[in-house]
This record gives structure tokens, sequence and C-alpha cells, in this order.
């Protein structure tokens, strides 16, 4: 239903015949929700116009029931809809869900007017309202601010960053800003993405998340050394309203709990293991060595087929990837003791070769990984230790044996 709303309505605006000396442009920001996509906020442009009336331009929109949705989404061939709807319904929608909605109507002449709504109502037709998203490149705030400065005909000046210091470095230090609630989600970012988002980034780039855009525009002047804002204000909630988010996540259902357990059951079963209990040992290597498999089949996937160029290249390739299931299944093999001496031994220098690479700064890691990652190389060592010492104590016997 809500689909054909905004197909009508851009139909509608379609018949355009008319010029937009009057209209009011206004770029909208929602504050950050609770469901995963919205925890950066939102972006909308709102046109307060004499002929078609007061309506608002999303580039959010997206169909989870779509055929291939995930799979696509995983790729990077996830398909964004730019859409139209009246501001009244666009509203209604983030009062009900208790978020705030900045306005800041926006300084243009007529003609930049005329320009910005020719531009959006062909954006808005069928044939043109579908792009391809991208996460941090090209989503709901960069697009508005593309179509403002298309309009201007020239970049604008943004206003000082709205994150200071270490949480604007970077694209995983943006993301971690707004996700500190969200852990698991976190944690899956930075296990997905790679170098990519470790990159030092300007202060445009910071933008992509739709809250920081609103503050830069607050401060943004035009071309001419003009304010870009006339007013900014709230149409719902007020700056001292509470965000919608969920509060911290209690530390015992953290990753880094988590991987604190295995990091000591890891300890664990390697001391039953030096003390002649391997049963233990061997179970933990199945389960942790089998996760960590599946971990680097989906890494293979995201690296060497997805089209996200966030992805590739990613370090902790390392460490996660499918030889992992040799580490899983070695330990029951009678005859695959140098199979796994050989595995466990490069596992040990790709572990130390990562963590090179994470305290040189190429790539930022989760604060579980590292628990993790001493975990396996305890793993690695004491496996590789426990198989030499009983070689040693048959070649040992072999020899009283034959004197």
């Amino acid at each position: 239903m809500l689909r054909c709303l905004f197909i009508t309505f851009a139909i509608l605006l379609s018949l355009r015949a008319g010029a937009s000396d009057t209209a009011v442009v206004s770029l909208l920001t929602c504050s950050e929700g609770r469901e995963i996509y919205e925890l950066e906020g939102h972006t909308g442009l709102r046109i307060q116009h004499p002929l078609y009336g007061d309506f608002t331009v999303n580039w959010g929109v997206f169909d989870f029931d779509s055929p291939g949705f995930v799979y696509r989404f995983v790729k990077g061939e996830t398909d964004y809809i730019a859409a139209a709807v009246s501001t009244d319904r666009f509203l209604e929608a983030y009062r009900r869900q208790g978020r705030t909605v900045r306005e800041q109507t926006l300084r243009l002449t007529p003609d930049q007017t005329d320009r910005l709504v020719d531009m959006i109502m062909t954006n808005i037709r069928p044939e043109n309202r579908v792009y391809r998203y991208n996460y941090v490149l090209d989503n709901c705030a960069t697009r508005p601010l593309m179509m403002i400065e298309k309009a201007i005909g020239d970049t604008v000046t943004l206003g000082s960053k709205a994150l200071e210091g270490r949480d604007a470095t970077t694209f995983r230090n943006v993301m971690r800003h707004y996700h500190r609630n969200y852990p698991w989600y976190q944690f899956g970012i930075d296990t997905a993405l790679g170098s990519g988002i470790d990159r030092p980034i300007s202060q445009r780039e910071t933008g992509f998340a739709p809250v920081v855009l609103a503050d830069m525009i607050a401060g943004a002047t035009t071309p001419g050394g003009e304010q870009l804002t006339l007013s900014d204000g709230y149409l719902i909630g007020s700056s001292a309203t509470p965000p919608a988010p969920a509060g911290p996540t209690p530390w015992t259902l953290t990753p880094m709990f988590w991987a604190s357990v295995i990091f000591l059951l890891a300890i664990w079963v390697s001391i039953r293991q030096k003390q002649g209990h391997a049963k233990a040992a061997r179970w933990f290597d199945t389960l942790y060595f089998s996760l960590c498999g599946t971990e680097g089949l989906l890494l293979t996937f995201l690296i060497f087929v997805s089209v996200h160029e966030a992805t590739s290249p990613n370090w902790l390739y390392l460490w996660l990837n499918p030889l992992c299931f040799v580490g899983a299944v070695s330990p029951w093999l009678k005859r695959g003791k140098g199979l796994e001496i050989c595995y466990q031994s490069i596992n040990f220098a790709c572990l130390i070769a990562l963590a090179a690479i994470f305290l040189a700064g190429v790539q930022s890691p989760n604060p579980a990984f590292w628990p993790l990652m001493i975990a396996s190389a305890v793993r690695s060592v004491t496996n590789i230790l426990t198989i030499k010492s009983r070689h040693n104590t048959c070649r040992t016997a072999d020899t009283g044996n034959n004197k």
C-alpha cells in the first residue's frame, strides 16, 4: 500500500507545470531509531510548493521482502528507492516512534529552488528512482546534499564536525560512536568490513551519518559566503529530547564477555591437555575452529565475490579462513598429526602477523578480537608442543627398546 502511495505521488509530481519561485526547501533530519538501519538517523528533503503541496522526498526506501534482498545486501548490490510522500505522513511515522525531526530551512534563490525541484521530480520518476545504495558513500544523507549542491551549482562549505577527536577520524570510528549500545552489530561490522573504512576521512565524509550532516549544515555557508540555513528548529521534539536507541548492553551479553569466556576455556583445556586429558581440548578445537572456519567462508564471499569496496582487503582473513576447518578435524585423525602441526604453525604465524597489522593501525580491531586471537594462539602452541612431546616420547621409547 505504501509503495503504491509513493508511486502515485511520484506520478502526480511529474505533471509539473509552472515556476516554483515561492517554494520553500528544508532539510529534515530524524533522530536515531532502534532498528539497525536507523542508528545513524535519517534524512529527507521537504518541499513546500504552491502547486504540489507539502511533500518530503526520501532516499531511504527499501523492501526487505523483495526476492534475494539479504543476498544482494551482502553482495553489495542493494537497490534503494527515492520516493515522495506527504510531509504529514512522513512526520507521523517518526512521531509514533518517539523520534525527533529537525527542520533546517535552506537559503536558496528562486532559480536554485526551481533547479532543485526539477531534479527531484526527475529523480522520483519510476524509471529514475532506483539507485545503488552504499552505506557510507551514497545513502539517504549524501543524496540530498548532492542535490542541494547541484541546484546551487557549486559545493557548500560545511560547518565544523559534530563529532570531535577520535570518533570522527575514520568511517569505522563514526560507526562505533553510533553503535556503542549495539555491540554485536558493531562486532559484525568489524568482522565483515576491512581496512577500507579505517582510512582517515575528511570532515565532509563524516556527513554520511544523517545526524552529523544536520550539525554540519547548521554552520554551512554558500559559495557567496552566506549562511545556508534560514532557520533551524524542531517539528517533533527538541534538541533536549533523549534519543530513541536502547541503553548500554549489559556486559555479560557483550562480545567481549563471551570472547573472554572462550579465552578462559582455551586456557583451561590447554592445561588439561598438558596433564594428559586431551578429550576436552579436542572438542574445544572442533567447536572453536569450526566457528572460525564458518566465519572464514563468509569472509571468502565478502572478499572475493561481494562488490562492497569496504570488504577487501580484510586482514582478518589471516585468522578467519576456510583452513580453520583443518584445525577442527585434525585432532580426531590418528594419522593427521603432521597436518595438524603444519596448520597450527601457519595459524600461529598468521596471528602474529595480524596482531602486528592491528598495532600498526592498518586495520582497527574490535576489542573482542584480542581474547579470541589469543585463545587461538594458545591452542596452536599447545597442540604443537603436545604433538612434539608425544613424538619425542615415542622416539625415546623406541630407542630404549632397541637397546
